[in-house]
């Protein structure tokens, strides 16, 4: 067995459970093959992880971490989209895992903070880009209190609509279903492409 230092031991496990995982899927993960490929006892990834579900949500709490600081600072919602694609396409492993909450211990505390985190991320760039659509225009005290709650359920709506896009080419670009579309094109010039045919900016 290669040793490893102990502060790289939880490290060394996860990393060994993403190239399963891209390589194979999440149905492939065991901790036992783990500990064998990371070059540790049987017993390490159980001590640092508990068991499978635990690895799992510890990789989804990683990706959602890092999708969050990936599309936090976004410009726009075309922006954010195109990041989020450069995340699925770059982070393949994680992608998979993150949102397939049967694979997940829910209540997980570094999983719902980070999962807050990234979903924070949109809801900034989402009320950004409705601010900008909203400056010039003048409305008085009542119709702008009825324009607020209608914003705050439009601007979920958008989260929802915007999310869905970029999710859904990320998804059919992992599965191999755009190969032929996308050709030699990088996917993230593509989605833009797409978003821009699609919908007007904001």
């Amino acid at each position: 067995m290669s040793p490893y230092h102990h502060g790289d031991l939880r490290r060394a496990i996860l990393t060994a459970a993403l190239d399963v995982i891209a390589a194979d899927g999440p149905a492939a993960l065991s901790l036992r093959d783990l500990a064998r490929r990371a070059g540790v006892s049987h017993a390490a990834p159980a001590h640092h992880f508990r068991d499978r579900t635990g690895l799992l949500t510890a990789i989804a709490a990683e990706g959602f971490g890092l999708l969050a600081a990936a599309t936090k600072e976004s410009a726009d919602l075309k922006e954010a989209g195109v990041r989020y694609v450069r995340f699925a396409r770059e982070h393949p492993a994680h992608f998979q895992v993150m949102f397939t909450p049967s694979l997940l211990r829910a209540d997980d505390l570094e999983l719902t903070t980070a999962r807050a985190l990234s979903a924070d991320a949109l809801r900034t760039v989402v009320a950004q880009a409705r601010h900008h659509t909203a400056e010039g225009t003048e409305t008085t005290q009542e119709a702008q209190g009825a324009e607020d709650a209608r914003d705050a359920r439009d601007a979920r709506l958008t989260g929802i609509a915007a999310w869905s896009v970029a999710h859904g080419f990320a998804t059919l670009l992992l599965s191999h279903n755009l190969d032929d579309l996308v050709g030699d094109r990088a996917p993230e010039e593509v989605f833009e492409t797409l978003t821009g045919l699609l919908f007007r900016p904001l």
